[in-house]
């Protein structure tokens, strides 16, 4: 099948950055074959007037949690150590239920899609365990959704209290008991897992879904399972998912148990490559930084959900400085409350501004726009997709440019970030499929997912009533963790308060 976008202005947003104030785009299949003003319509061909629509690659959401796709506005606020009291149950014993998790999926994907999200590279947990159900539910739903997608299972499988500082010393002998009772598989559970995981999803519908490798942070995980996920990694040219530093407590925690940064551990057990996406990576030193470079790590920086639960701000300068890949996410709707891109590409422009009084060092539009598009990209190793080229995977969507926030149109670049949104997205395409359009989708019965959702919302308000009970229990203890933590020397600070 093919496709003739006509009259476009399109920015194709590649390492040249090229613009056409007009132009028309052909597709092939699932690829842009070409770009150029009058193309030749051959044949049997689908053409769309673009006219008065800005033509340009699909924005990609670099790190994203969809288990949390039903908590937007839902949880109290905290930081990250006190917050996943509320949202991950330390001590969790509810097998998940697939259909829960092809719905929660398939509303991020809704919302994603609609606002001109192509992609999303999803770090999935399955809270308290995975099991292949709950796995295929969520790839079958980004499967019907025809959003591109790459997926990873963050698994923990360390007892609760050896994930933080000072907290072993500070929980009462009968929680330490409780915790040491919580279901946690071992390292050969999810080696198995795995396998059939890649076997069975990875390359699925043509090659739009993959799947990624995660062991939710280095603290989080035994050494066994840590290893086998590096070097599974490596076995199948997988992205890696490690958070990284988020947050002050994750500082303190890598010098208390290994005498050194998080990041310095995991390059000295060979575990740091150009596979690693480093999530957050807040609280990083120019040691750390200068270890990322050479390993060729990616960074994803969540803005809205560092603000959000009060971790810091990245030292967004100095890791462009170092030359290190930076891609952008929502993270999850708990900590970011949207999947709003747009959004997030904003407050990227705009938050390191207040860490650094020289403005020519601000994040400017141009590179934020490569961020959220060629930036997750490279996080997903997805070197296919993220512009507008020949060969390339044709994952693009039009804006309309009679936009308000186009009107009047002064600096095309500068408006994406500044003043657009979903809003103005008019059609999204991903794969050369048209699968949003005119705020509608294409490839589902939104209504009706929506409605079960709602169907199923008392019941989920009954789960995080008992869940913010058995948060209440923990929290006091948790707090004085955090409190001490926070207190601790480190040297350097990624907050703006003293």
């Amino acid at each position: 099948m093919k496709t003739l976008i006509r009259n476009a202005h399109v920015l194709t947003l590649d390492a040249e950055d090229r613009e056409y104030p007009r132009a028309d785009i052909l597709i092939e299949s699932d690829k842009i074959a070409a770009i150029g003003a009058d193309l030749p319509q051959v044949g049997d061909v689908k053409v769309i007037d673009a006219t008065g629509k800005l033509a340009m690659p699909g924005l990609i959401n670099g790190h994203f949690h969809s288990q949390a796709n039903m908590l937007a506005g839902a949880l109290a606020n905290r930081p990250l150590e006190l917050f996943m009291l509320f949202e991950v149950p330390p001590l969790g014993i509810a097998e998940p239920d697939p259909r829960l998790v092809y719905l929660q999926t398939m509303l991020g994907a809704i919302e994603m899609l609609k606002c001109g999200v192509t992609s999303v590279h999803d770090d999935a947990f399955h809270n308290p365990y995975t099991t292949r159900e709950s796995i295929s539910a969520l790839m079958r739903a980004y499967a019907d959704s025809g959003l591109r997608a790459t997926v990873s299972i963050n698994h923990q499988n360390l007892v609760e209290y050896d994930k933080y500082p000072f907290l072993a010393d500070i929980l009462p002998a009968q929680i330490r008991a409780e915790m040491d009772r919580a279901p946690r598989a071992t390292a050969q559970d999810m080696a198995d897992l795995y396998g059939w995981y890649h076997a069975t999803w990875h390359g699925a519908e043509n090659g739009r879904l993959r799947i990624a490798v995660s062991n939710s942070a280095p603290q989080r995980v035994s050494e066994d399972y840590f290893a086998f996920l590096s070097g599974f990694s490596r076995a199948h040219d997988l992205p890696f998912n490690i958070h990284m530093l988020e947050t002050k407590t994750q500082r303190v925690l890598g010098a208390r148990k290994w005498g050194k940064s998080l990041v310095r551990h995991v390059h000295d057990l060979g575990f740091l490559d150009e596979r690693v996406m480093a999530i957050h990576a807040i609280w990083i030193d120019d040691d750390d930084i200068a270890l990322m470079a050479a390993a060729g790590c990616v960074v994803a920086h969540n803005p809205v959900c560092n603000l959000k639960l009060g971790s810091g701000i990245m030292p967004f300068a100095r890791l462009r400085d170092a030359g290190i890949p930076i891609a952008l996410g929502s993270d999850e709707k708990a900590a970011d409350d949207t999947t709003d891109m747009w959004a997030v590409a904003k407050m990227a422009s705009l938050v390191h501004r207040v860490t650094d009084p020289e403005y020519l060092r601000w994040p400017e539009p141009r590179e934020i726009l490569t961020c959220v598009t060629r930036g997750g990209a490279r996080g997903m190793r997805r070197a296919d997709t993220g512009s507008l080229e020949i060969g390339k995977q044709a994952d693009l969507i039009l804006i309309d440019l009679d936009h308000t926030a186009f009107t009047p149109q002064n600096d095309i670049r500068n408006q994406l970030v500044y003043c657009a949104n979903g809003s103005a997205v008019t059609m999204t395409m991903v794969a050369g499929r048209i699968v949003a359009q005119g705020g509608r989708m294409l490839t589902l019965d939104e209504a009706a997912i929506k409605a079960e959702i709602r169907e199923r919302t008392p019941a989920l308000q009954r789960e995080l009533i008992a869940t913010a009970a058995a948060a209440g229990r923990l929290e006091p203890y948790y707090r004085e963790m955090y409190i001490r933590a926070a207190a601790t020397d480190v040297g350097f600070s990624r907050w703006l308060a003293p």
